[in-house]
C-alpha cells in the first residue's frame, strides 16, 4: 500500500503562506487514484482534527476554522496531495498529518510540523 511522506512544513510568521506536499510513495496509480486524501492536524493537548480533504472527483470540504485561507489539491499524475495555506495565524500551529482512506481502509503520514510565531 505503500506510505504517505509529508514535507513543506516550517517555522512562519502570522500572515504568511506555507504549502504542504504529501506524496503516496510505493502506492499504485490505480489505488491511490480513488482514494479519498486529506490533512488534518493536532496541536498540542488537542486532538486530531480534520483541515481538508479531495475526493477522487476533487471534491473539497474544509474545517469552518481554514474556510477561504486554506486550499487542498491533489496531482493523481504523481500521486500527490498538496495544502496551501495562506494567511496564517498562531492557532493554525500544528502538526499536519496526511490522510489516505480506501475501502475503509486508513493511512497515515508520519506528520509535519508547522509552527506559526511572530
Amino acid at each position: 500500500q505503500g506510505r504517505l511522506v509529508e514535507s513543506g512544513g516550517g517555522l512562519v510568521q502570522p500572515g504568511r503562506s506555507l504549502r504542504l506536499s504529501c506524496t503516496a510513495s510505493g502506492t499504485i496509480t490505480s489505488v491511490f487514484n480513488p482514494s479519498l486524501m486529506g490533512w488534518y492536524r493536532q496541536a498540542p493537548g488537542k486532538e486530531r482534527e480534520m483541515v481538508a480533504t479531495i475526493t477522487s472527483r476533487r471534491t473539497t470540504e474544509y474545517a469552518d476554522s481554514v474556510k477561504g485561507r486554506f486550499t487542498i489539491s491533489r496531482d493523481n499524475s504523481r500521486k500527490a496531495v498538496y495544502l496551501q495555506m495562506n494567511d496564517l495565524a498562531p492557532e493554525d500551529t500544528a502538526v499536519y498529518y496526511c490522510n489516505r482512506v480506501l475501502d475503509g481502509r486508513n493511512f497515515w503520514g508520519q506528520g509535519t510540523q508547522v509552527t506559526v510565531s511572530a
